[in-house]
């Protein structure tokens, strides 16, 4: 019997033995296409790799020195890396284990910045309802998925508040266009701002395209540009939580890229280490680093593994193995197919209301009637059966309930390697076409 503690102790889960490009492969020999990347993680598949060879030869050299006594060559090289490809105005990264702790990270530098500068009264996050930001208490607290949030809402502070998603297909009006959407959206942000005190609010959090909790869903055209002059307006600080969307996942490494947007703070995390290290990393800009120097000195947060040689070795790698093999336009191009093929399959389908999302970062809303867009009643559990009949036809995805407010709603998420084949793309639709029709053949029937 096992002694490990599983995410779900009624689950039984298969074990995977060895990975074979886009596949992973169980006990029993059975492949699986990972066309999730388990959660938008493995970029470059489950096969051996330079990524993969540099993290063993790193090792060999030097496995772990602490960042209270050190510097590492790993971590210089990939920060100078990351910095050359950021965003305007990025200038300096803090390295971490995982994309919770870059948040954290990046909420506690913005609270920072500003006592450092003598604005001690700006407190309060923004975040924005149906976005999701990471699991420890800081991320949860300004993430606005209601599902995960509710059981621990009495441990949550009070400093985060929460705006409308940006989500034309399932909010736009009648007669609205997308373009007045996303402006009517984004003003949510100026209302609470004015709300709470204008010279009261240190941040505000987005995720350029929304990810796990509602479905790879992109903004609309002008929303950013909006929420980027409001952040200007009023002295707030924008941070991007690019954990899932980021690196190369939407076919441009920095996602909020696209949106032509200046982030003030990114959190970046998943494909930056591709599965092969646990890594993710808290970016910021010069004037943000520049406030810390010559105020204290001293950013007050730290963790045991920051910096760590070898995952920041395997990140380098990563990022090299993109730009040598050009993966980015491989993700642009068969993200187009992919998405093409989706279109086809299920653009017509009653009971797929929505297919969007960006390069190799997809995602179908699931409904009980197109026209209405009614969803199904969650205690139907389409998700995890869905999940469920995937992974018997070999096909591992991402599908979650609770779309529309964390309770009702589905969608199922799509993030594949980046190495995906033009082939790879009539198989996931296949073996999504006959998951999705197994599960509701017999939701319906019953």
């Amino acid at each position: 019997m096992s002694k490990v503690f599983p995410r779900h102790t009624k689950a039984v889960l298969p074990t995977a033995v060895a990975g074979d490009g886009c596949f992973l492969i169980d006990q029993n020999g059975k492949r699986y296409f990972d066309a999730c990347g388990g959660a938008a993680v493995s970029c470059l598949g489950h096969s051996a790799t330079p990524a993969l060879e540099a993290a063993k030869a790193q090792l060999d050299t030097l496995a772990y020195a602490h960042t209270s006594f050190f510097t590492s060559e790993p971590a210089e090289e990939l920060a100078e890396m990351l910095i050359e490809r950021a965003p305007e105005g990025i200038d300096r990264v803090y390295f971490v284990s995982g994309g919770s702790e870059a948040v954290e990270a990046g909420i506690k530098l913005a609270r920072q910045y500003f006592l450092e500068i003598g604005q001690p009264e700006r407190q309060h996050v923004i975040a924005r309802r149906q976005s999701y930001h990471g699991n420890t208490l800081g991320a949860l607290a300004a993430g606005g998925n209601e599902w995960r949030r509710a059981q621990f809402q009495p441990m949550l502070a009070g400093a985060f508040h929460h705006v409308d998603p940006c989500h034309y297909w399932r909010w736009g009006e009648a007669g609205e266009t997308e373009e007045e959407y996303g402006l009517r959206t984004a003003n949510t942000l100026e209302a609470k701002i004015l709300e709470l005190g204008s010279d009261s609010v240190a941040a505000f959090i987005a995720e350029p395209v929304v990810g796990a909790t509602m479905g790879a869903v992109p903004p609309s055209p002008g929303y950013f540009k909006r929420i980027q002059e409001i952040c200007d307006q009023y002295g707030v600080l924008l941070i991007l939580d690019e954990v899932m969307c980021g690196m190369g996942r939407t076919g441009s490494l920095f996602a909020c890229e696209q949106d032509g947007v200046r982030p003030d703070i990114v959190a970046i995390a998943k494909g930056l280490g591709a599965g092969i290290q646990p890594i993710g990393a808290m970016l910021c800009s010069a004037a943000i680093y520049d406030a810390i120097e010559q105020g204290s000195g001293f950013f007050q947060h730290g963790h045991t593994y920051l910096g760590h040689p070898v995952a920041c070795a395997a990140g380098a790698a990563v990022l090299r193995e993109i730009d040598e093999r050009d993966l980015l336009s491989n993700v642009r191009m068969m993200g187009a197919k992919l998405m093409e093929a989706l279109q086809e399959r299920f653009g017509q389908h009653p009971h797929v209301g929505d297919v969007r999302g960006r390069g190799h970062f997809l995602g179908l809303e699931l409904v009980a009637n197109r026209e209405t867009k009614e969803p199904f009643d969650p205690a139907l559990g389409i998700p995890a059966a869905i999940k469920k009949a995937a992974m018997a036809e070999g096909l591992m995805c991402y599908p979650m309930g609770g779309t529309i407010d964390g309770r009702r709603g589905a969608h199922i998420l799509l993030a594949p390697p980046f190495i995906l084949e033009e082939a790879h793309a009539g198989l996931i639709v296949d073996r999504l076409d006959a998951a999705i029709g197994n599960v509701l053949t017999k939701t319906l029937a019953a």
